[in-house]
């Protein structure tokens, strides 16, 4: 197999790809969330649909590794109902062929040095030969995202360039798919083909995220807070951290809170990266 893993120092930053996604999106908000370790109070309904998520990630990595499943698949149970369609649908995936140079392993995970960071990647399923390499990562929320949106998210672009960067693939001969298991009618998939030019588009906006990460941390430790986005941005709409950062929008002619719109729309977000 060609898999070679870089050797990383200790005490490094460790970076993951929704944190990458947050400090794109507001670097106030990483702040509260990352470094002051802030934690608003969350919907039991999005609670229960996070819990289903996990679940079902944890059925397929005991599914991978030849354990038994029987626990997890009762009788008329949502996780029995994804599983019997997803094996319909993808049955080469529940079911390999017995090759000895096919390389499988479920939560795989990757790392790689970059500057002062470890970056890091948790790989639902890695299946690899001698040519090619398939990331694939199961999403348990009804509505996929839109095709465009999905491929810049960190998540793509962060895991297909550290597999690059951590293996002899080309990008050319990496690919990730994410299945989404609970589609309206059917598990439906999406599939991202990784080049060359991608990799160094992604290497720069990587870098260039870093660098002003470190700046910005340095300036924290000056008791200087992360930078917000620009007052009146969409973003501060559906942010849990809208009051702390006196942020408001205009409802029906009232003024409330972006917090407490966050707490009414709780059930709109399907699923967040852990």
């Amino acid at each position: 197999m060609m898999f070679i893993q870089n050797s990383t120092q200790t005490h490094l930053l460790r970076i993951s790809q929704g944190q990458l996604n947050l400090l794109e999106r507001c670097p106030r908000q990483f702040q509260h969330t990352y470094l002051e370790q802030l934690r608003p109070p969350t919907n039991p309904d999005y609670e229960e649909k996070l819990l289903q998520g996990s679940r079902f990630h944890l059925l397929m990595q005991q599914r991978e590794m030849g354990l038994k499943i029987g626990s997890f698949l009762q009788k008329g149970s949502q996780l029995e109902s994804w599983m019997k369609t997803f094996a319909s649908i993808a049955p080469d995936i529940l079911t390999p062929a017995a090759d000895s140079e096919v390389f499988r392993e479920s939560e795989h995970y990757r790392t790689l040095q970059v500057q002062n960071y470890l970056l890091t990647a948790i790989y639902d399923l890695l299946i690899a030969n001698r040519e090619e390499a398939q990331i694939l990562d199961w999403k348990t929320y009804r509505q996929p995202p839109n095709k465009r949106k999905l491929q810049y998210d960190w998540q793509t672009r962060l895991y297909m360039y550290v597999l690059a960067e951590t293996s002899d693939y080309p990008p050319e001969n990496i690919s990730m798919t994410y299945w989404f298991v609970q589609s309206e009618s059917k598990p439906h998939s999406i599939k991202f083909n990784y080049s060359s030019l991608q990799h160094k588009q992604t290497e720069k906006k990587l870098n260039q995220h870093l660098k002003k990460l470190t700046k910005w941390l340095q300036a924290y430790q000056q008791e200087e807070e992360l930078p917000q986005v620009p007052e009146g941005s969409k973003t501060c709409n559906y942010c849990q951290y809208a009051s702390r950062c006196q942020r408001v929008f205009v409802d029906s002619g009232e003024k409330l809170s972006a917090v407490d719109n966050t707490l009414i729309n709780l059930d709109n977000i399907q699923e967040v990266p852990l």
